[in-house]
This record gives structure tokens, C-alpha cells and sequence, in this order.
């Protein structure tokens, strides 16, 4: 059976090229060099796959010679190559097989390198024939030449008696003549070129014969010639004439001669003319020599002029030869084979490098460095072997008009690029903040081009402080919460960039503990001054809550509202939003801060936003980022982050767009790439729950709270209901108050969700405007709940994440169905009266995630459900039962799942929800009660208790 890919007829094949590596190989030179073959025979008599002829071979006997005839198989050496060159490896080739496979690789790599030249046979037919050879090239053809077994040169010489057999060196001299007439010999070439040294048929040319015998003249000589630069005088003559018109040629070229036979042997043209070393380069040296020469006229025109002298020895060099031969024209003598010999103390190690200079007696802390008014000088240094020179030898340089000069005691290849450089060696000066970007991005833009930048003294420092990463902490005294690791580097983190006055952004994924690590810096930096938190208004209620747990005796308040006040803010914490920023920037701006965050700070990614443009107005000596999502869109809302957190960093924004942004983006260049990520990564911290390091450290399941507060009508409808209900409710008694408490608790719990629940503002078709009367309604703004729950979303889908959203009312579910089709979010509602086909459907969908918002019934969906594409869970009101809500979290949290699982409970802050989860937390008597019996406990409550759980307490 053939094997995989294989059809029989292949294996065959292959089977047969096996069986021809393990037979003797032979070649067999032709009339033509191209007409060569080679034989495939057995030495002992066996069967020769494919033998279609007999060829006579020749084996020692006693003290001569016998021949016999034995059946072979004859490949063209075209067709024969890939079997030769496979013999090489092949343990079980014949050796001659192996000998004539290195034979042919080394034919194939002349052709390749393009050592053929044109030529005619005795009979004045075209022949390709390979050469120059090199004495690498010789050295190679005369090793595998005395390697060879004799069965791969068995073919006597025809015409001989007695016997003869070819000198192995001659027959690979004629197989590499054989493989360079063969190759360039193919249909496309015949067409392209013309018959001759094209076509594979004989073209007979016999006036070629002067252009053919010139042509291949150097193809068996005996000798190379090379090129050794004297410098010696260099440096002791002017360029010019005193006229300013010839030029002196005060540098030269010696020719010397070197034996291809032997490569030991070297001599200088002016010796070998003088009659010294005839005896070992041979009569025909001289001519082979000038035969060479006129060879390599041909690829570097000024080696003419030495055919024109009596003893082609020295060849002046003007400037500009001397520097060609730096370049092009050394190339081009190299390919000819022939080398170009520089002085041994020549280097050409000189570069030049944009070095920024800071002020003297600059400070290495980022505060001082930046708030130093002195400009930066930004210069060309030139180096020799990374070692800088002194002003005085750049001036050297700058006054010099010569492609090499000496310097240091050595000569030195001098670029006129470099020259230009060290005459014009100011740059500009550079604002600190630049210089910055220069000195973490290693690069500069000079006159349109990207070059290398060097940073030194404190602002080389202060690089080097930032890309070594900051030393590890300690929690702060007063934090009362133990840090995970990755924690405590973030805290070590936000330490440096403050203390440095830089600024930075901290992009943790969602649930990594943002809020603990700012409030374990605040502790830290223990400054008079308070730090202002800018957050969505959703988020304040959840940083007051964090602060008092965390650090509990530090001062926090909130400046929103219409009683607003900054008076003795003390040294703790001032929370406020960003609308309530946006209209008294002017007021936050006066004050004094110590630092300022904004939390959830994709909410100023545009730049021209009047929030983004208020936030910047506050000034404050350390300035620090939130956010999940650093770039959701593009990298412009990058630069919007960190030209707030460190202004100035990543410069103006349309030079940002045009220099990075673009070629980003696109991805049409890695090393852009590479910069702007070394630019950045000093002052934005990012941390995925995938990351190694975090991963280990995350509980499987977190369990979050999030205190909303409740917007202006959500508050009244509260107080509203509250008040006429328990007037109602301390008339009633028996099953009317139990009835009564237990609608008091439902109105309150839909108010705490949305008052468009509350008050029914929903028709049948559930669109995205709810019927309230005779007008219109909306659902945005109106809840917190809600623009917490979007805050949320948004974060989850940008980090493509998967979310369950929990309720225990159907027309709470359709409601945020209807408000999440009209923001073009993705979702599904299950409820009871779902079809079981629907459902499964649904969760098909959502475990593909090609949905990846599902919004659920509690009762429906609290159990029997498979969903473990989901890494977040969010109980948008809450049972007041913990055993049905974590029935309904383990629609996630279950086996199969392979990701942590973040569960967010929304509770309405000051309400009866927050009262019932303190009571839950504490597991005080009344909380086991609700455990057990839920809501119908609360009915047995005194009206005082009653009033005192229900009663809206308004945050201070």
C-alpha cells in the first residue's frame, strides 16, 4: 500500500531511485559538454533498474587491466541531479554514487553563484563551461576527486590501448562543464536569448572563435589577482593641485598575483613582471594575469588604466575611487572574484546617535526633572566602537573632505553623511517631557527620518528607573485588607509613577481590585492635601462603601448634589461624578488635591469631549487612570488616557496619529509598533484574569456588592410610597397589614429597580418608548440600577465577556430587553413562558456566543440551566434568599466551567435593599429568619422595625 500522498506509481518511483543510489555511478563525458551521462551499474553483476544499455568498465586485474561489458542505466545529468544530490545523505548509496552527488551539489552551486562563461568546443560549437574557478572552488573539486572509489571513473578513455582510465580530477572538471551547459539550455531561454548558448541543439559559430578563446581565458588559468590599498601616504598630500584642478592620487591599489593550484602562494605584479616566482606560477602567468585584469576593467572601469602601463602593478586612486571602492565598486571586483585588501587597522565603526543632554545638576525624580523650567540639548554624538568622541575629534571630522581618515592611531571609514553630522552637530532643544519620549522609544525624528536617540545623565536615569520597574511594597498601616501579590505590584507601581510625578494608567480587567489598590496608594502617600475620585455616579456609592471597609477613619465625602461643599475636606477622600465635575471644574479646579483618579476613565477617551476638557483643568501633582478598557476603538483613546495622566508624553495628538496611531493600526510596520509599546508601557499597568501571574491568585467565584444610589425620582416615589403606606399599614392588622407590608416591599423593590416598573409605563409591544398616559417615556437616566448595569455591560463586552442578568420580575426583564435593543447590545430574555424548544435554542446561542447578554427570570431560570459561557453573573434585584440566588449563580459556576466567575449584586444604597444585605452580611437573628422564610418574616415586624427598614436614609 503506497503511503499517505502517495499514488502506487510515485512509490514505485522512489523505489527505483533507491535501487539506482545503491548502484556505482559513472560519468560519461559527450561531444558537446551537455551530452554528458551518467551510468548507474552494478559492480557485481546484479539486475540495474531500467538498464537499456551496455557500457564497458574496467577493473584492476593482477598487475593490469580488465574490461567487460555489464547492462546500465544513462541519465542526462540534468535529469540525474536530484538523485545524485539525495545519494549524498543516502547511507545505503554506493560510495561512488555519494562522491558524484558532491560532485554535482558543488556543479549546481557554481551555476547558482553564476561562475559560467561562454565558450566554443574544438569543433566551434556554443558551450557553456563553468568558471571562474575560485581556490575554494579547486580545493573542493580536487578533495571529492580523491575520494572517489574506482568504480566512479571504471569507464576507460575511448581510443585507447593499452587501457587507460580518466584522471578523476579531470572527469569533475568535465561534469561541472556539463551541468553549466545544461541548465540555462530551456525553452523560455531559447526564445528569450536566441539560439546560440540557448537552444539545446549544436549552433556551429566559427567567427566566434577571438571572442570565445578571450571569453574563457581565465577559465583553466592558474592564477587570480587581488587588490591591496596602501594608505600610507595618504594623509601627507592635498586632494588638489595647487591649480584646484587634478587630482592627487595618494592612495593606491597594488595588484598582487595568487596561485590557484597552490593558494598559499602570493606575490606582488611588480615582482612576478620582474622574472621573481616564474618557476612556481607558471609561463602563462603574466598573461592569465593581464587576462584577469582586463576581466575585472570590465566591472570597475578605472583597473583600465593599468593596461595601459608596462607593469600593471600600482594604481593611483583619486577621492572618489577611494570611495567607491567603500562601496559599489568593491562589490562588484568581489563577484568577479576578485578581492580588495584594506589596511588591517582600517574600521568602519564610525556611527552618529541623537543624544539628549539634561541640564547640569538635573534630578533623576520625575517631579523635579519635569518641573524644571531648563530646556534639554538634543545633539549629534559620533562614536567609534561605541566610543564616544571628544569635541575636538569630531571637529577633525567636520573639517575633513576625505572618505577615510586617521583617528585614534587607526584608519577610519569616514560616511559623508557622518561629516555633515559632525559640522552641524546642534539638533535643538527639547521640552522634558520630549526628551522622555525620546530617551523610553530609543528613537528620534530628525529632518523627517527616524534615528537613534541616546538619553544621559538624570534623564538616562530616570529611563532607566522606569523600564527596571518599580521595587516591591508593603500594605500600607490602616489598610485593613490583605493584598494579593499582583495587588501589591500595582500598589509598588502607582507609587513610583506618583512619587515621579508621571502619572499612569491602571487597566486591570474588571474585578482585579482597582478601587482597593488607589485607596492602599492613598494611605501610602499620606498627603494633607485629598484626592478627588471622578467616577460614574453609579460608582459612589460603591467607593464610599470601599473606603469606610478599607480604610476605615479616613475622612470621605461626596461633592455632588445641590448642597455641595469642598470646606474642610480634610485629608481624606472627595468623591464627585463626572457631570458634577463638568459643570464646577471651576470650583474643583481652585482646590488643593494630592491626588486626583478618574475611575472608569473611558468616559473622557474623546479628547474634545467638555468633560474630558474639564478634567484636565484640575491641577494635582499625581494624576491616575481606571479602566478595564484602555482602547476600545482606536489607539487615539490611548492618547487621550495618558496625555491626561503624564500631558505631553505622546505629543500633540495629530503628530501622535500621523507617527504611530496609523502605522499602528494598520499593521504595516512591527518596528512602529515596537516603539510606541516602548513609549507607553512605562505609565500604563495592564492585568487580564488570564494573566499567569493573576490567574492563581483569583478565587473561583467573586462575590461583588455594588451600592447604587437612587436618582431624584427614584427618591421620591420611594418616600412617597413608604409614607402612605405605613399610614396604611399601622391601621390594619391580621392578614390586611401582612397583605399591605408585603406590597410596601414589592412597590419598593420595583421603585429600587425603575420607576417605569413601579409605575407600569408598559404597553404590550415593549418598545424602546413606554405609553404613560397620554405622552411618551424614556428609560435612561432614570435608575441607577440601569446605568450601573450599562457601566457594567460596557466593560464585560469590550473585554469579550459573556454576562447572565438575573431578575425576579418578567416586566423588569423585558424592560431592560427593550433598553438594550435601543443601545444595539445583543441579548435574549428567557421567562416562564418561554417554549422549552426556545430554550434550548436560546442557550445553544448563548454557549456559542452569539449572544452574550442573557437576561433571565429568576424562577424560570434559576435552575436546570447549563451556562457556562458566562464569566459574570449580575442579580439585577435581589431575592432576599441567598440559597435561590446562588442556585440561579450556578447556571455559571459550575463543573465545566474554566474561567472565574465575577457575580455583581446591584443594591439601591439607603433603601430597604441595602438594609436587608447588611442583615444578611452581619447574620444577625432577623437575617437567620429571612434565610429561612425570606420576605413573609418581614411581616412580623414591629411597625417601628418596619419604618426603620423601609425608611430611605440619604447618603451624607
Amino acid at each position: 500500500m503506497a503511503p499517505d500522498g502517495m499514488s502506487p506509481a510515485d512509490t514505485t518511483a522512489g523505489a527505483a531511485d533507491g535501487a539506482l543510489r545503491r548502484c556505482a555511478a559513472v560519468f560519461l563525458p559527450g561531444a558537446l559538454p551537455r551530452d554528458g551521462l551518467i551510468a548507474f551499474w552494478d559492480p557485481d553483476g546484479g539486475e540495474v533498474p531500467g538498464a537499456h544499455r551496455r557500457i564497458t568498465v574496467v577493473r584492476p586485474h593482477g598487475q593490469g587491466l580488465r574490461s567487460r561489458s555489464v547492462p546500465a542505466r544513462t541519465l542526462p545529468v540534468a535529469e540525474a541531479a536530484p538523485l545524485l544530490v539525495h545519494a549524498r545523505r543516502d547511507p545505503a548509496a554506493h560510495p561512488a554514487a555519494a562522491c558524484w552527488g558532491a560532485a554535482m551539489l558543488h556543479a549546481l552551486h557554481l551555476v547558482a553563484r553564476g561562475r559560467m562563461l561562454p565558450g566554443l568546443t574544438a569543433g566551434d560549437h556554443d558551450a557553456w563551461r563553468a568558471g571562474p574557478l575560485d581556490a575554494d572552488d579547486i580545493a573542493h573539486l580536487r578533495a571529492v576527486a580523491a575520494a572517489m572509489p574506482p568504480e566512479a571513473h571504471a569507464v576507460p578513455l575511448p581510443g585507447t590501448s593499452p587501457l587507460q582510465l580518466p584522471e578523476p580530477e579531470a572527469l569533475v572538471r568535465q561534469l561541472f562543464d556539463a551541468v553549466a551547459d545544461s541548465l540555462p539550455r530551456t525553452p523560455a531561454a531559447a526564445h528569450a536569448a536566441g539560439a546560440p548558448f540557448a537552444a539545446p541543439t549544436a549552433q556551429h559559430l566559427p567567427l566566434a572563435r577571438a571572442w570565445a578563446a578571450e571569453a574563457a581565458a581565465g577559465m583553466d588559468a592558474g592564477v587570480r589577482v587581488s587588490l591591496r590599498l596602501d594608505l600610507s601616504a595618504y594623509e601627507l598630500f592635498d586632494t588638489t593641485d595647487d591649480a584646484g584642478e587634478q587630482p592627487r592620487r595618494a592612495a593606491t591599489a597594488l595588484v598582487q598575483v595568487h596561485s590557484l593550484a597552490d593558494p598559499t602562494l602570493v606575490t606582488d605584479a611588480g615582482r612576478l613582471w620582474a622574472g621573481d616566482g616564474e618557476e612556481h606560477f607558471g609561463p602563462r602567468a603574466r598573461v592569465d594575469a593581464m587576462l584577469a585584469l582586463r576581466r575585472a576593467g570590465r566591472v570597475w572601469p578605472p583597473l583600465n588604466r593599468l593596461l595601459e602601463q608596462d607593469v600593471p602593478d600600482v594604481l593611483p586612486l583619486s577621492e572618489d575611487e577611494l570611495y567607491e571602492l567603500l562601496g559599489p565598486g568593491a562589490a562588484r571586483l568581489d563577484a568577479a572574484g576578485i578581492a580588495v585588501h584594506w589596511p588591517r587597522d582600517l574600521v568602519r565603526s564610525l556611527t552618529a546617535a541623537a543624544v539628549v543632554r539634561p541640564a547640569p545638576g538635573s534630578a533623576t525624580d520625575g517631579t523635579s526633572f519635569f518641573d524644571s523650567a531648563a530646556l534639554l540639548a538634543f545633539d549629534w554624538q559620533l562614536a567609534l566602537s561605541g566610543d564616544p568622541l571628544t569635541e575636538g575629534e569630531m571637529d577633525i571630522l567636520a573639517e575633513s573632505h576625505r572618505p577615510v581618515v586617521r583617528l585614534r592611531d587607526q584608519w577610519v571609514v569616514v560616511d559623508p553623511d557622518l561629516v555633515r553630522k559632525a559640522r552641524k552637530r546642534e539638533l535643538g532643544l527639547l521640552e522634558p517631557v520630549d526628551a522622555l519620549a525620546v530617551a523610553l522609544t530609543g528613537t528620534a525624528e530628525v529632518d523627517g527620518e527616524t534615528v537613534e536617540a541616546v538619553p544621559t545623565g538624570a534623564l538616562a536615569a530616570l529611563r532607566d528607573r522606569l523600564t527596571a520597574g518599580a521595587a516591591p511594597v508593603r500594605a500600607p498601616a490602616g489598610l485593613t485588607a490583605t493584598l494579593r501579590d499582583y495587588q501589591l505590584r500595582g500598589l509598588a507601581w502607582l507609587d513610583m509613577m506618583t512619587t515621579l510625578g508621571l502619572g499612569g494608567c491602571l487597566a486591570d480587567d474588571m474585578g482585579l481590585g482597582k478601587t482597593v489598590t488607589v485607596i492602599a496608594l492613598h494611605l501610602r502617600r499620606a498627603r494633607r492635601a485629598p484626592t478627588l475620585v471622578v467616577c460614574p455616579a453609579s460608582l459612589l456609592g460603591n467607593w464610599q462603601r470601599e473606603i469606610t471597609r478599607f480604610a476605615p477613619g479616613v475622612p470621605v465625602r461626596r461633592y455632588h448634589g445641590t448642597d455641595r461643599s469642598l470646606q474642610d475636606a480634610g485629608a481624606g477622600f472627595v468623591l464627585t461624578t463626572y457631570g458634577t465635575m463638568r459643570t464646577s471644574a471651576e470650583q474643583l479646579a481652585a482646590h488643593d488635591w494630592g491626588m486626583v483618579v478618574a475611575d472608569e476613565a473611558q468616559h473622557v477617551k474623546n479628547p474634545y469631549s467638555a468633560t474630558a476638557k474639564a478634567l484636565r483643568t484640575i491641577p494635582a501633582p499625581a494624576r491616575v487612570a481606571l479602566t478595564g478598557t484602555p482602547v476600545e476603538n482606536n489607539l487615539s483613546e490611548l492618547w487621550a488616557l495618558l496625555d491626561w495622566t503624564t500631558p505631553g508624553l505622546l505629543g500633540p495628538l495629530k503628530a501622535f496619529r500621523a507617527r504611530h496611531a496609523r502605522i499602528v493600526e494598520n499593521g504595516e510596520d512591527d518596528a512602529a509598533a515596537e516603539r510606541l509599546a516602548r513609549l507607553v508601557r512605562p505609565f500604563l499597568l495592564r492585568r487580564r484574569k488570564s494573566d499567569p501571574g493573576i490567574v492563581p491568585e483569583l478565587p473561583p467565584k467573586t462575590e461583588t456588592d455594588h451600592p447604587v444610589p437612587l436618582t431624584r425620582e427614584q427618591a421620591s416615589l420611594y418616600e412617597a410610597v413608604v409614607r402612605e403606606t405605613m399610614a396604611a399599614v399601622e391601621a390594619a392588622e391580621g392578614m390586611a397589614r401582612r397583605g399591605l407590608v408585603m406590597k410596601l416591599l414589592t412597590s419598593l423593590k420595583q421603585i429600587c429597580n425603575h420607576p417605569a416598573q413601579f409605575l407600569k409605563e408598559h404597553g404590550k409591544g415593549y418598545g424602546t418608548r413606554f405609553a404613560a398616559g397620554a405622552g411618551t417615556t424614556r428609560l435612561a437616566g432614570r435608575s441607577g440600577k440601569l446605568a450601573l448595569l450599562d457601566e457594567l455591560l460596557e466593560t464585560i463586552l469590550a473585554e469579550d465577556g459573556s454576562v447572565l442578568v438575573f431578575t425576579q420580575y418578567v416586566a423588569m426583564a423585558r424592560l431592560l430587553s427593550d433598553h438594550l435593543s435601543s443601545r444595539a447590545v445583543p441579548s435574549q430574555l428567557l421567562h416562564g413562558g418561554t417554549p422549552v424548544a426556545e430554550r434550548e435554542r436560546m442557550v445553544d446561542r448563548f454557549q456559542s456566543g452569539e449572544v452574550p447578554v442573557f437576561l433571565l427570570s429568576l424562577k424560570a431560570a434559576g435552575t436546570g440551566l447549563n451556562l457556562t459561557r458566562a464569566g459574570h453573573v449580575v442579580h439585577f434585584d435581589r431575592w432576599w434568599n441567598p440559597a435561590v440566588e446562588e442556585q440561579a449563580t450556578d447556571r455559571a459556576y459550575r463543573i465545566g466551567q474554566t474561567q472565574p466567575v465575577q457575580v455583581h449584586r446591584l443594591v439601591a444604597e439607603g433603601t430597604v435593599e441595602d438594609r436587608i444585605a447588611e442583615m444578611l452580611a452581619s447574620k444577625r437573628a432577623l437575617a437567620d429568619a429571612v434565610l429561612g422564610s425570606g420576605e413573609a418574616a418581614l411581616t412580623e415586624l414591629t411597625d417601628r422595625e418596619l419604618a426603620d427598614l423601609v425608611s430611605l436614609r440619604r447618603p451624607s
